[in-house]
């Protein structure tokens, strides 16, 4: 009884950390949509803030660690770095070729969907029937937000639109799938301290992308000087989210963690909407509630 007990203390504190996350993610995912020009030099723009930002924090973090730093550590980083990049390119694609209300979702709902299959199946973990039926909710109220037939007065041009949004977000959720399963097995199996870890690969991450970027200074500069806003906002709320998420990580299972995270669609589905004036509210709404029911699920798991 006091193992249940204090396992769903564990679960709802994760829970806690994961909804902050939720809320910033969606946040720095609206600022990213507004830019339609720019591509892998704005994922570089941010990233490179990021790792700015945090260089003193892991600073401070690694001088009061009482672990020697090692070697794996920076195998684990370079690891996620290239997989963080990857999502971050074909991410700000998908919103430069389709809505917000598409590509979010189904990028965002597939993500855990192979998250936790790969939990359940290469590391053995197992969440429960309860934890299980709201990681599906989750998944299923996604893809009823992000997918259906187009309206019927939408032209060619539009239906174009929406078949690349859904392929961008596919493809986005693989990428989300890899690193979110990376990163329990780098700040558990290997014990890298999360700021260290995050850090570090924000380190890495700009240093891969800065010959491209730089190809074009011109485009930099424009970046910077239009969309400065943007780059802040999600330089800043990006590490702040990743950071709860992997220390939620620490403290329950990937295949609870990577489903929770998914309150950001329903706070994403509505910003696309009243902000954006994207269509189809009804359907958002009520795969938003489909979401809150499985969140609810894997709360009380």
């Amino acid at each position: 009884m006091r193992g249940k007990r204090e396992r769903s203390v564990v679960n709802a504190t994760a829970l806690s950390f994961v909804v902050i996350a939720a809320v910033i993610h969606a946040g720095w995912n609206l600022a990213a949509k507004r830019i339609r020009r720019g591509g892998a030099r704005f994922v570089w723009a941010y990233y490179s803030l990021s790792a700015v930002l945090l260089v003193p924090v892991m600073v401070v973090s690694l001088a009061v660690e009482p672990q020697r730093p090692q070697w794996t550590w920076l195998f684990a980083a370079v690891v996620t770095a290239v997989f963080h990049v990857t999502y971050g390119v074909v991410l700000q694609r998908g919103y430069a070729v389709g809505d917000l209300s598409v590509v979010y979702p189904v990028a965002r709902g597939t993500g855990p969907l192979i998250s936790v299959l790969a939990a359940v199946v290469l590391l053995g973990e197992r969440p429960g029937v309860l934890g299980l039926v709201g990681a599906f909710l989750v998944v299923a109220g996604v893809l009823v937000i992000g997918t259906g037939r187009a309206p019927a007065h939408a032209d060619a041009a539009d239906r174009v639109a929406r078949r690349k949004g859904l392929i961008y977000g596919l493809l986005t959720g693989l990428t989300i799938a890899a690193y979110t399963l990376w990163d329990a097995h780098s700040v558990t199996g290997l014990g890298v301290p999360p700021i260290v870890y995050f850090g570090t690969g924000a380190i890495v991450q700009s240093v891969l992308m800065t010959p491209y970027a730089l190809k074009d200074r011109e485009e930099v500069s424009w970046l910077w000087r239009e969309h400065k806003r943007e780059v802040l906002v999600v330089g800043v709320l990006s590490p702040v989210a990743y950071l709860l998420v992997l220390y939620a990580l620490q403290i329950a299972p990937v295949s609870l963690v990577a489903p929770a995270r998914e309150l950001s669609i329903v706070l994403g589905g509505l910003a696309a909407w009243l902000v954006l004036g994207e269509a189809n509210a009804v359907r958002r709404l009520a795969g938003s509630v489909v979401v809150l029911a499985g969140i609810t699920a894997i709360a009380m798991a």
